[in-house]
């Protein structure tokens, strides 16, 4: 082998030589990158014929607040009652965010795992949301992921964060953060909106392996950064249509809704 190696590069010259060994790197991570759902199970997935939620469970599907009671925004989560803050119709959901008579806001937050742990989590695989995006002020969809273990820090996968008021892309950000005030991070901007519509149904994805955090936009290979210790462990989903907590809200269409054709989740085979 390296008998050969010499030949080719006195062959081709020592810079050419150099770029095709680039190339051959480049085209192999490419490889590595690419989704294979050939190479997996599905593991779980939620096509919102019916929803099975309440607002803390047990027994239920999805919650209806983050299972450690952390509302976060300018809209409160309601409990679902009255078709609000969810419906279902021809297995799509809509969470809906509109403002009270009082003036405050309230939308809706689902969650695969309930305050005692209980529910859907999984160690590494593919995660994956189909929706349509509100486009407006203040408007803050997202789809996300939680470790189980939060005794020391909270480690956290933001797949995708839209910001209504900034229609041209979404955000993909990692995080760790550490109970002694330390934190983590790792982020990108998507900027996937000029050809495409977040008014359009599209998919949000993820990988998480044990070197590598993937993400994924209707399951084309967008970025990745290095799996962290705090990630290699279960992780569950939550989706949500969040308001920003500042005075853009307050232009935000009343009602607004955010669709989801459906939640899934991979496992490798």
């Amino acid at each position: 082998m390296k008998h050969s190696k010499r030949v080719f590069e006195t062959l081709i010259g020592a810079a050419a030589f150099a770029a095709f060994l680039a190339a051959s790197s480049a085209a192999g991570d490419a490889a590595e990158d690419e989704l294979d759902l050939g190479q997996m199970s599905l593991s779980f997935t939620e096509d919102f014929d019916t929803l099975s939620v309440s607002p803390w469970g047990p027994g239920t599907r999805w919650i209806a607040h983050t299972p450690w009671s952390g509302d976060f925004g300018g809209a409160r989560f309601a409990n679902p009652a009255d078709d609000f803050p969810f419906t279902v119709k021809d297995g799509i959901l809509r969470i809906e965010a509109r403002k009270g008579e009082d003036g405050k806001w309230r939308s809706g937050l689902l969650a695969s795992v309930d305050p005692k742990g209980e529910g859907f989590a999984q160690q590494y695989g593919y995660f994956e949301m189909r929706a349509r995006l509100p486009e407006g002020p203040g408007l803050w969809p997202a789809f996300w992921l939680i470790g189980k273990d939060r005794s020391s820090y909270t480690a956290e996968i933001d797949v995708m964060e839209f910001y209504g008021d900034k229609p041209d892309g979404y955000s993909s950000v990692v995080h760790v953060w550490y109970r002694d005030g330390r934190h983590y991070s790792r982020y990108t901007r998507n900027e996937v909106f000029g050809d495409a519509d977040p008014a359009d149904f599209h998919t949000y994805g993820v990988q998480v392996d044990q070197d590598w955090i993937r993400f994924y936009f209707d399951r084309k290979f967008m970025w990745k950064t290095e799996t962290q210790e705090e990630h290699r462990q279960p992780l569950y989903i939550l989706l949500n249509l969040a308001m920003v907590d500042g005075l853009s809200k307050e232009d935000a269409p009343d009602p607004s809704y955010m669709y989801v054709d459906y939640v899934r989740a991979y496992r490798a085979d």
